[in-house]
Parts: C-alpha cells; sequence; structure tokens
C-alpha cells in the first residue's frame, strides 16, 4: 500500500514537473547541442557547409580580436559589477528599513528594470546627445563645462556612459536580491545584538554582511553573467565605436555570424564563452559558499 502510493506520488511528481522539463529540452539542450555540432563545421550563414573538427576551436586561439573583445567585456564587468553592487546595497539598506514610503521608494528604484534594454539604450543616446540632450546642458548650466560632450568620442568615455546607463538600469533588480537576503535574516539577531549593545555599523558587519554571503553569490553570479553577455547597450549606443573599442565578447560572435557570414566559427566561440562562464560561476559559487 506504502509502496503504490509514493509509485503514484512520484508519477504525480513527474507529471508537475514534465512541463519544465520539455521546456529546458526545447530551448536549451537543443539549441546547445546544434551549436556544438555547427562549431564542428565550416558553417557559412547561406551554402554548402562540411565538416572541419576543431579547426573552429584552433583558430579561435590565435584570433586577436576574439581575445580583445574578451578583455573588453572582461573590463566592462570589473567596472558594472561593483557599481550595481554598491549603489544596490545602499538602497536595500534604505527600502528595508520601516515607513510610509519604503513601498514606493521600492517601487521608483525597481522601474527601470521593466524597461527593455533597448529601450533604455535609446533613451540614454538621447539623454548623451550633445545638441538635444539634458546631460550636457545640465552641466553647462551649472557651468562646469563650456560645451556639449561627445560623451562617445573615446573608448574611456564610452565605456564609463554604458557603464553608467547599465548601472541606473539594473540596479533594482540587483537591490531586490540583497533585500530578500536582509529580510531572511531573523530579526531576533538583531534584537539581541542591540541589547548586548552593538550600533548599526556592528550589527552590519557582524550580523547582515556574514548571513547574506549565499545571496551575494547568486547576485553576483548573475550580475557577472549579465555583463558577460552584453549586447545590446553596445549596439544601440556605440556601434562597436569608436574604432571598433567598445566591442563586447557577444558582439563580436554577432559579427563572425551575421557579418562575415561564419556560423560555425561563431558557433565555436559561443561555445569558449560559455566554457568561461560556467568555471566562473563555480568559482564564484564556491568562494561564496556558506560556511555550513
Amino acid at each position: 500500500m506504502i509502496a503504490s502510493l509514493s509509485r503514484r506520488q512520484a508519477i504525480a511528481g513527474g507529471l508537475f514537473v514534465a512541463p519544465c522539463l520539455a521546456m529546458i529540452a526545447v530551448f536549451f539542450f537543443v539549441p546547445l547541442a546544434m551549436t556544438l555540432w555547427m562549431s564542428l563545421h565550416d558553417w557559412p550563414l547561406f551554402g554548402p557547409r562540411s565538416f572541419s573538427g576543431l579547426a573552429n576551436y584552433v583558430q579561435l586561439l590565435q584570433d586577436a580580436s576574439f581575445w580583445d573583445s574578451l578583455w573588453f567585456t572582461t573590463r566592462y564587468t570589473l567596472l558594472v559589477t561593483p557599481a550595481l553592487f554598491i549603489a544596490a546595497f545602499i538602497l536595500a539598506l534604505v527600502v528595508q528599513q520601516p515607513g510610509r514610503l519604503s513601498g514606493l521608494f521600492r517601487t521608483a528604484y525597481f522601474l527601470p528594470v521593466v524597461i527593455g534594454m533597448s529601450a533604455a539604450s535609446l533613451l540614454w543616446v538621447w539623454l548623451y546627445n550633445d545638441q538635444v540632450g539634458i546631460f550636457s546642458a545640465i552641466l553647462m548650466q551649472l557651468h562646469l563645462i563650456d560645451e556639449p560632450v561627445q560623451w562617445f568620442d573615446s573608448a574611456n568615455s564610452a565605456l564609463l556612459s554604458i557603464v553608467a546607463m547599465v548601472t541606473w538600469k539594473m540596479t533594482g533588480f540587483t537591490m531586490v536580491l540583497l533585500l530578500v537576503g536582509m529580510q531572511a535574516i531573523p530579526e531576533d539577531l538583531y534584537e539581541a545584538a542591540r541589547i548586548d549593545g552593538a550600533n548599526r555599523w556592528h550589527q552590519l558587519r557582524y550580523i547582515t554582511l556574514p548571513l547574506m554571503r549565499q545571496t551575494f553569490a547568486l547576485a553576483l553570479t548573475v550580475s557577472v553573467i549579465g555583463s558577460y553577455l552584453a549586447f545590446d547597450q553596445f549596439y544601440i549606443m556605440t556601434h562597436g565605436g569608436p574604432q571598433n573599442s567598445t566591442i563586447p565578447v557577444v558582439f563580436w560572435i554577432y559579427r563572425a555570424a551575421f557579418t562575415y557570414s561564419r556560423v560555425g566559427y561563431a558557433s565555436a566561440m559561443s561555445v569558449v564563452l560559455l566554457l568561461i562562464l560556467i568555471v566562473m560561476s563555480f568559482v564564484q559559487l564556491y568562494l561564496l559558499r556558506s560556511d555550513d
């Protein structure tokens, strides 16, 4: 009787999970297998294709453009990730405090997240415009500059401009992740700390930060993966310029596939990028694992 009940429960559980497994198979494992297969071929966008084995991967090791784009993506990640975390952590501390306007602030900070990356990029292109954009106008009104700033004329200013846009757009998402981690910490710990004379700094240092290590690991992994997969903002805001100095790795994969018609080579780059992200994610989760 017990065995029969357990079998029925297992079947019911399998039926509930089946749609999710089917979605994962169709939209992840099948495309992944196709990408692996294409990476082993000389696969033009149009025309006949032929098996080439590991030739694409061998060429990839010697492709300076790919490694330059990967290095640029790493620089971008190292800039945008701390900016996101610092801003999101401060906002999470602010909105965590009980108050009449806490809900309003949470909504306001999260609103940019619901805007699509393409729409946000177009919006900030207008804000940065040297003729009608408000950023240069505000700086000129404050007498900080004498003429409009060409935000995308140099590699460094273009990169920092995109970092500012992404920080504005994605801080709310990271804030929600950190806020969930903060609210999961038992209030009894803070009450005991206050009784022992701990001030807010001590509570933050010895309670909040240590108990949020798993939340930090999740938020950091999501942020790093999102940064390495950045494409829309660079394609819309800089088009890879000036002088191809702002081309992230996904942008280079896109060019290889749809500009140079080398789908097989682009697939090989995608596989290598996937492996890099898997290794980085495991390292981050290992370093920030819970002591338990």
